[in-house]
């Protein structure tokens, strides 16, 4: 019977191929899309769960009962001491990233910038990294031992097997040899630890950095990972006590801050499960940041409408099919048909459409994967190998779709009253009141993606061209990081100001809105929290910054260089003190000598813009060097100016490659996130809308077909083809009319709730609605003239023999 159903299936939609083939482009389209989607979030899910222990793995942290937070930059001792303290520790694994690059180089070859981290030596046994090359075991044995993945060996030494080879990293000063131990496999997109280039944990130790951290409980920075014994836990009393033998000093200074001594102490030990590292806000380490979750949902959620409106698109345009089975239909009943056979049957078009749709849309997903990672900053990839949960997922996808797409026409197709369908066609009138239903849905999904896109790029938009309060245009950032900064940034400043297309320049700790410390300072016996940053006496000149009140820090006047400094209006106000007053106030508690204010800054974003403007310290000088360099060139083409800082650049530190940006664009990169999101959103809209069309394209035929006798006698009584098209157009385009209504008030709910999120945002205005609103019905109208047109050509002779 099975057999039976399917070759009918085939004869049915080899009879209808035109349906048929739109049909399949539609659905596989959909799934293609949806498909995409699904494999971002299964990589999201699936993060660190390729590896073997990873019910057993955790990452040390920190809990902060009155911030809610966590932190897990540890103590270096901790991994040992825990492993030493408690059987359960199987074993441990310590992991640091440097945080910025450093040059590595291959015989005379040119130095390239790389990603450094540090870890030990049981990395490969606790964890499950693949290594190519080499020996877990053997791998990090070594001080002067290094690990590097497939991609980075190639690219250094242009081949993949490089063990026992050397390569020199510029370590200070001077570049060192390092052995290659192992090649391991490029780090899996759904892994929570990163690395290109893995230095040995020993080497770490041995460092000037390490020295002062090997044996220090309050040097932290450092994560740690721990493996317990299959069935183990440890208790947050035993970790408690643990902490109070190592660190018996906090209890004392928790009491100083207002601790009353009782109960847990206000920071403890907490351990946290592997899988969770990903999507844990509350959790972080330094630079490593969690994703939250609900952007994965409104992913997924987006990707479910996209084929839902693709699975009413089918029922549509099956529904569209029906007054040419409806004969079919009455004389299979006739002659002895079962309903239940009926529904069978059709039910195996509906997945036999769904399992081509599902293979077309798999192929074109994988063709069109290369631009959803550019679109989406991934590098997934279709392997079932690293995301098995994906072959049952396509699979029930596949019959799910089916089902879905096929059980209103399979159960309405099969309701056909014999008598009734053999005397007349099926009337487009209130039993098509479900596919007109379809049909509005669709585009009230469709109208509320184009509506969210639009808001979001113009939220972008907005950020992007919201004055900062500085200028932010032709500045030059040139990174300094691999060179001693305290020597060169004078010799290279007093070469380049000689050019005439250079304005000025300054130098800071680190690049702009980047890497500010936060720090406090104690005022009429308040706590004040605020941002320090370091930087040049003109930092504030060269970056166009203005003056409220006082005088900016000058090098001239030693006084400047350890005790003067500049606030901003966020911090005046924040301390209670209007711009004037704040001068000459004393911040107690900022460093060791006491700053002094002798000027206010006007307030400035050096966040993003979803945060409001913070309370910041402008110090001159750094004890960590200032290794970004901010050159203001004169507007117009920079080419010659970026030539002349090249030049300078490479005769002051020919060794050390010149790498620069600029601030502009650096600024711009804040938000591209929010730009990706909005790009995301706007592909969905866009193939919804296709979607929606086609499926508004079939009961526009359902329309002409079950109308033409109706066309014809209008006709031949004089109707002209425009006033036939305006009928047969007419109550679809108020489908889409009654869609922008509905969508609009949702989306602009939904879109208000989304700019909470942004301390400075835009308004949603009208003209938004209304231009999305009018698009959406020239895009109807043109899909539906196309049939109505169509009908109100044809020859009236033969419209009125229709039966």
């Amino acid at each position: 019977m099975i057999i039976h159903y399917i070759k009918v299936a085939f004869r049915n939609l080899s009879a209808q191929k035109i349906p048929a083939f739109i049909n399949i482009a539609g659905l596989s389209i959909g799934l293609a899309c949806f498909s995409l989607f699904l494999l971002y979030a299964v990589n999201e899910f699936s993060f660190d769960s390729f590896h073997k222990n990873k019910n057993n793995i955790y990452r040390v942290y920190e809990w902060d009962q009155k911030a809610g937070q966590g932190d897990a930059g540890m103590y270096m001792p901790l991994g040992p001491a825990l492993k030493k303290d408690f059987p359960e520790v199987e074993d441990y694994v310590r992991f640091y990233k440097e945080w910025k690059d450093k040059l590595a180089r291959v015989g005379d070859n040119t130095a390239l910038s790389v990603p450094v981290a540090y870890t030990d030596p049981q990395m490969f046994s606790v964890f499950s990294f693949k290594l190519l090359y080499g020996n877990a075991a053997t791998a990090l044995a070594g001080t002067q031992n290094i690990v590097l993945t497939k991609d980075k060996a190639i690219q250094l030494f242009g081949e993949a097997n490089v063990v026992g080879k050397t390569v020199e990293i510029k370590v200070g000063d001077t570049f060192q040899p390092f052995v290659v131990g192992a090649v391991a496999e490029n780090i899996p997109a759904n892994s929570s630890i990163r690395f290109n280039v893995l230095l040995s944990w020993d080497y770490l130790q041995n460092s000037p950095q390490g020295k002062d951290a090997v044996n220090n409980w309050r040097y932290s920075g450092f994560q740690t990972f721990v493996k317990l014994r299959e069935g183990s836990s440890l208790a947050g009393a035993a970790l408690a006590k643990f902490s109070q033998k190592y660190m018996p000093w906090e209890a004392e200074e928790f009491k100083q801050s207002g601790w009353n001594g009782t109960g847990p102490l206000p920071i403890s030990f907490r351990l946290q499960p592997l899988q969770d590292i990903h999507s844990n806000l509350k959790i972080s380490a330094g630079a490593d940041h969690a994703v939250d979750p609900k952007t994965t949902w409104i992913l997924l959620g987006i990707a479910t409408g996209v084929l839902l409106i693709a699975c009413i698109n089918f029922t549509t345009l099956a529904i569209g099919r029906s007054s040419k089975r409806a004969k079919e239909v009455g004389v299979r009943k006739a002659i002895g048909g079962a309903k239940e056979q009926l529904v069978w049957q059709f039910f195996t078009e509906s997945l036999m459409l769904s399992i081509i749709s599902a293979l077309l849309g798999l192929l074109l997903a994988k063709l069109l994967l290369p631009y959803f990672n550019k679109l989406a900053e991934k590098d997934l990839q279709f392997s079932f190998s690293q995301y098995p949960a994906l072959i049952w997922l396509f699979a029930g996808l596949a019959l799910l779709t089916g089902i879905l797409a096929g059980i209103y026409p399979a159960v309405i197709l099969s309701s056909f009253r014999p008598v009734e369908v053999l005397k007349s066609k099926i009337k487009v009138g209130g039993a098509n009141f479900f596919s007109r239903s379809l049909v509005t849905l669709q585009f009230v999904l469709s109208m509320c993606l184009i509506i969210s896109t639009t808001v979001m790029l113009q939220q972008v938009k907005y950020m992007r061209t919201k004055d900062p309060g500085f200028n932010r245009e032709n500045v030059v950032v040139i990174n300094a990081d691999e060179t001693d900064a305290a020597k060169t940034f004078p010799l290279f400043k007093q070469a380049i100001t000689k050019f005439p297309q250079v304005e000025g320049i300054a130098s800071s700790g680190a690049g702009f809105g980047e890497g500010y410390n936060s720090t406090g300072f104690e005022y009429n016996g308040k706590h004040q929290q605020v941002f320090r940053c370091f930087a040049s006496a003109d930092f504030t000149k060269v970056l166009g910054m203005h003056i409220v009140a006082g005088r900016m820090l000058n090098d001239n006047m030693a006084s400047d260089s350890v005790t003067g400094v500049l606030v901003n209006e966020a911090l005046v106000k924040s301390m209670g003190l209007t711009d004037d007053k704040a001068l000459g106030v004393r911040l107690e508690g900022l460093s060791k000598v006491t700053p002094v204010v002798v000027g206010v800054v006007k307030d400035f974003n050096f966040l993003p813009l979803s945060q409001q403007i913070q309370p910041i310290v402008f110090v001159n000088g750094s004890p960590f060097g200032m290794s970004k360099f901010f050159v203001r060139v004169k507007p117009g083409y920079p080419a010659a100016a970026i030539a002349a800082m090249q030049k300078t650049w490479n005769s002051l530190v020919p060794s050390i490659p010149f790498q620069y940006s600029f601030l502009d664009e650096n600024l711009d990169s804040l938000y591209t996130s929010d730009e990706r999101w909005g790009n995301i959103a706007g592909w969905a809209g866009g193939v919804s809308i296709f979607l929606a069309c086609l499926g508004l394209f079939g009961l526009a035929s359902l329309a002409a077909i079950n109308r033409t006798k109706e066309i014809g006698i209008r006709k031949v009584m004089g109707a002209s083809t425009a006033v036939i098209v305006k009928i047969l157009s007419a109550e679809f385009l108020q489908l889409v009319v009654v869609a922008i209504v509905i969508a609009t008030p949702v989306t602009w709910y939904f879109m208000y709730e989304w700019l909470q999120g942004y301390a400075y945002r835009i308004s949603i205005s009208a003209w938004i609605f209304i231009v999305t609103g009018v698009a959406g019905l020239l895009i109807a109208l043109l899909t539906v003239s196309f049939q109505a047109v169509k009908a109100a050509l044809a020859n009236p002779v033969k419209s009125l023999r229709t039966e």
